[in-house]
């Protein structure tokens, strides 16, 4: 996204006015306008990108109706009405976008970390300003593991938030010393 640092929450509201739902002349005034550092506002795109590409040909409703930096990642908050289908792909987008910001400096947009400080924060090494990593298991970089149940039994899914690709990499939770109960 191009422009000045102080309008990329507009030119994104405006770009994707068919995602936030703005009133007529006041962008900053829409329920879902994000509240986080610059260096997110390309995963922003892309998720909106992602969003619009599944919501487009659904014909259903949605609206975001909060984007922010919680524990030093982004959350992303909507409401509508959308097919099985479609709302699973802008779960799977937005899911892509809060994984992008876990290991993407909030300042400037680089690889990064998360930093403990007075909060969490994920931040590149140049902007870290004297906070302490958040110590990670060796293994256990961007990995995401989501647990549910299905008939009864607990099941386990695992995978890998590969930057690089902008993309998961399912993991075999074995291969990470995790059973299911």
């Amino acid at each position: 996204m191009s422009g000045v640092v102080g309008n990329w929450r507009v030119e994104l509201v405006e770009r994707y006015r068919d995602l936030f739902h703005p009133p007529a002349g006041a962008p900053m005034s829409a329920q879902g306008s994000p509240e986080c550092g610059s260096g997110w506002r390309d995963l922003l795109d892309r998720m909106c990108v992602r969003i619009r590409a599944a919501v487009r040909p659904d014909g259903g409703a949605f609206r975001f109706t909060q984007i922010k930096s919680k524990y030093g990642t982004l959350r992303v908050y909507w409401d509508g009405t959308l097919s099985p289908d479609a709302a699973a792909l802008v779960e799977e987008a937005i899911a892509l976008a809060e994984a992008r910001s876990a290991c993407s400096c909030e300042i400037c947009g680089e690889e990064g970390r998360l930093y403990e400080g007075a909060w969490l924060t994920t931040r590149c090494t140049t902007h870290a300003e004297g906070r302490s990593p958040v110590a990670v298991r060796p293994g256990f970089e961007n990995i995401y593991i989501v647990r549910y149940v299905v008939g009864g039994k607990s099941r386990i899914t695992c995978r890998r938030y590969d930057r690089e690709n902008d993309a998961f990499v399912d993991v075999d939770p074995a291969s990470l010393d995790i059973e299911e109960e």
